[in-house]
């Protein structure tokens, strides 16, 4: 049977918060009376969260560089044992959370990437195989399946992640170590938390309650039995719970299983704005009363949010009536919503706050990606291009303006990479040429030049390099 331990730290201190018993009160006359436990919740909610355990085939090269060598291989032969790479299997574990009564699973993608064989163990020790039915890196989760026939499992309701709060008490429920499920309780720390850098939406739940390595993929619930999050990652110098871990938002969770009842992939809706984190030096120059909101630094012409009239030099303070106080918080905001909801956005132009409302709308892949890889003789040989589009852009989570050539891969041991080009370069200017397609780009690279002036813009900044040839 496997068992559910239950942490109840917080009982001493929940007790000492309580009010006096007036004068008077009546002695407890039962042990339900004085006693104060987690368990209700832990029966209701522990059955749908389950084991997620995985299997990876490792082909590894030989050590020897010998073994590698053609003339070994062909005095020993392709098949020698020698120069064969070797196997080796690879096994890991995590948590999951039952969505759905036919057997739908939330988990995060990182438990499950590149997974040879997926089993998933109940709470009551059955196992059964899993498949991938969606996956989201970005947002580090995955969505799996398992067969049960005409069973309906038992399901952990979603929790509108928005009205969770700081303080409000929450457990934790998975399997650290692989030791089998396991509880812990703690508070709500923070929310909105973006500052983590666990994947490209960085937005999070912040919790006290001990999470530990196997406890990816679990349950964050409110003592209402619901999910607020899933937990996803710790900060440790150690390796083991320190007390601050995340959790990914259930609303997030919420729009990748709406994705998968649509039967499609998920497509988030395209805003149209670049903007950067209000400090204190940009609050006091704007007149604004505190650090807070996105300035816009740049708008797509094409975009909703131009259509909605939002300018250069504005400052978004919410959308729909959530408040956004840095770039991921809004890209999160969102990548909630869905293509074709109106969304409404307060911003504050020239002191005075606005009201603009537009529809959200499928990032557009115009121009068409056109990917290609150059060759001959020039400085740019090797590396792989393509046209940046809002919709490319999002599939490849590039943060800047969608537009001009970017370079998406550098070939090894290539003149591209000998300069010193990168992926995620975006091209602007060869030899003085404007560069807005890959057209452009392939022309301005057919003529030999003696010289080559190349400009690029990467992490923001613009780099020219003089290439003698």
């Amino acid at each position: 049977m496997t068992r559910v331990a239950v942490t109840g730290g917080l009982l001493a201190a929940l007790l000492l918060l309580a009010p006096a018993p007036p004068v008077g009160a009546a002695v407890p006359e039962s042990r339900e009376q004085v006693t104060l436990s987690y368990a209700p919740v832990v029966k209701r909610t522990a059955p749908a969260v389950v084991n997620v355990f995985t299997k990876t085939v490792v082909r590894e090269r030989p050590m020897a560089p010998l073994f590698d060598d053609p003339i070994f291989r062909r005095f020993f032969g392709e098949d020698s044992p020698f120069g064969m790479p070797r196997e080796r299997v690879q096994n890991s574990l995590g948590s999951g959370v039952i969505v759905r009564a036919d057997g739908l699973i939330v988990t995060n993608n990182h438990v499950i990437k590149d997974a040879d064989q997926i089993t998933v163990v109940l709470s009551d020790r059955r196992e059964f195989d899993a498949k991938v039915v969606s996956r989201d890196p970005r947002v580090d989760l995955a969505v799996l399946r398992i067969a049960v026939g005409a069973e309906k499992l038992p399901v952990l309701e979603l929790r509108d992640s928005d009205e969770v709060e700081v303080g409000d008490l929450v457990l934790a429920i998975g399997n650290p170590f692989g030791v089998g499920q396991t509880v812990t309780g703690g508070i709500v720390s923070a929310v909105a938390r973006t500052a983590v850098g666990v994947s490209d939406y960085n937005f999070f739940i912040q919790t006290d309650a001990a999470i530990n390595p196997g406890n990816s993929g679990g349950a964050l619930v409110t003592l209402d039995g619901r999910l607020a999050g899933i937990n996803t990652a710790i900060y440790s110098r150690s390796g083991g719970s320190i007390g601050i871990g995340f959790a990914i938002p259930a609303n997030m969770v919420r729009s990748v299983l709406a994705a998968v009842a649509a039967g499609g992939k998920l497509v988030r809706p395209w805003l149209g704005l670049n903007g950067q984190a209000v400090t204190a030096d940009i609050a006091a120059s704007l007149g604004l009363a505190r650090p807070a909101g996105v300035l816009v630094k740049a708008v797509d012409a094409r975009s909703p949010a131009a259509q909605g009239g939002v300018k250069v030099g504005d400052v978004v303070l919410s959308l729909n009536g959530r408040e956004v106080d840095d770039p991921d918080a809004l890209r999160f905001r969102v990548a909630t919503e869905s293509v074709g909801a109106t969304a409404t956005m307060t911003v504050v132009r020239g002191g005075t706050e606005h009201t603009v409302s537009f529809k959200l709308v499928a990032p557009p892949e115009e121009p068409a990606r056109d990917v290609m890889e150059l060759g001959g003789r020039n400085p740019l040989s090797g590396v792989t291009v393509a046209n940046l589009s809002p919709a490319f852009a999002d599939e490849i989570d590039f943060l800047g303006p969608p537009q001009g050539v970017i370079i998406t891969k550098v070939t090894r041991g290539s003149p591209a990479e000998q300069v010193g080009f990168r992926a995620g370069d975006v091209v602007l200017k060869v030899n003085e040429t404007d560069i807005a397609t890959v057209r452009d780009l392939r022309a301005s690279v057919r003529d030999a030049a003696g010289a080559w002036s190349i400009s690029v813009r990467r992490n923001g900044q613009v780099l020219n390099t003089t290439i003698r040839w």
